[in-house]
């Protein structure tokens, strides 16, 4: 009885063996493909070392010295390691972990990426094509520093996406930050009397693409908005407070047409902000006030409006007077 039960631990052991290895040169081997592809389609598409460890029971695979760069949009990626995990019996089922510090170019400047932890777990699905079923990305300590002179910062940050419906196009997504400093936080005179962090930024938006959010969305192009139902977007930064909800659908171009209600408490002070900061043009920002004002003479509350944006025929519009042009929603 006992041989017989140590010959069928022997077999199994044996065919769990066999089963780990295969899996673990197959992935290998397809992660070792990919980048020669890239490669191949005249991508910087650079790797080291590959390494699949995790016996029994995972798959840890380690990208040592990874850069990659797409010649289509000039985006381009370096890290010292980058790892994806996944247990042996939920292989589409990812843990992603990326190192303390990496950095992002974009063709107008190059952003360093630190954080004292960053990982994300995917759920895809089993197609060939892995389209994305639901993420969770989590944050701690993180910084962001540009060449373009600017810095962001956050004590933590989540981002939830998650696939609504079999074989759609549509993404719920969430954020949620804590000790958000924005670029202007950092730049701000400390006699304008707000904190350096904000102390709500949140969002609950569903959005529908061209096409999914799978992994031709990095070896091709990127999907495409084709709308974009805001039911919650919120910041508030001491006194100062930002809501906007509405829907707006975006054309081939990336340009909206719909509307979106921003309710501002302490708006005349959210004016001068951004016109300390500089991030609108003064002509742009002189027709928003006098738009304004006269909303405000209308609800009769001077801290607190309801502000209607309509975007069409390319611009932004308040109420009868347009303020400039509508924004392009390009995912590059």
């Amino acid at each position: 009885m006992f041989k017989r039960l140590l010959f069928v631990i022997l077999v199994v052991s044996g065919a769990w063996f066999a089963y780990w290895f295969v899996g673990a040169s197959a992935a290998k081997s397809g992660f070792t493909a990919w980048f020669d592809t890239r490669a191949s389609e005249g991508w910087l598409a650079e790797v080291e070392e590959i390494s699949v460890k995790g016996f029994p029971n995972r798959f840890d695979t380690t990208f040592t010295n990874v850069a990659l760069a797409d010649p289509d949009t000039g985006v381009a990626w370096e890290l010292p390691f980058f790892q994806l995990f996944a247990l042996t019996y939920r292989p589409n089922h990812l843990i992603a972990v990326w190192p303390n510090s990496h950095t992002l170019a974009f063709p107008d400047q190059k952003v360093t990426v630190a954080s004292t932890d960053m990982k994300a777990s995917l759920v895809l699905a089993g197609d060939t094509s892995l389209p994305l079923e639901r993420s969770n990305l989590a944050i701690e300590g993180l910084a962001l520093t540009s060449t373009a002179d600017w810095t962001l910062t956050a004590d933590a940050l989540r981002l939830a996406a998650h696939r609504q419906g079999e074989g759609e196009n549509t993404y719920r997504l969430a954020l949620t930050a804590e000790g958000l400093a924005p670029p202007a936080a950092q730049t701000l005179p400390k006699a304008k009397g707000l904190p350096r962090t904000l102390k709500t930024v949140q969002a609950d938006i569903t959005a529908g693409f061209d096409r999914p959010w799978d992994r031709l969305a990095l070896e091709q192009a990127r999907p495409q908005p084709t709308w974009i139902d805001v039911k919650l977007a919120q910041i508030t930064w001491g006194d100062l407070d930002l809501n906007a909800a509405g829907r707006v659908t975006v054309d081939p171009a990336g340009i909206p047409t719909g509307d979106i209600t921003i309710r501002a408490t302490n708006w005349r002070e959210i004016i001068a902000l951004a016109r300390e900061t500089e991030q609108l043009p003064d002509g742009v920002l002189d027709g928003i006030s006098q738009g304004l004002e006269l909303l405000s003479g209308i609800s009769g509350n001077p801290k607190t409006l309801d502000i209607p944006l309509t975007f069409k025929r390319g611009a932004t519009w308040l109420g009868p007077v347009p303020i400039g042009p509508a924004p392009q929603l390009v995912i590059r």
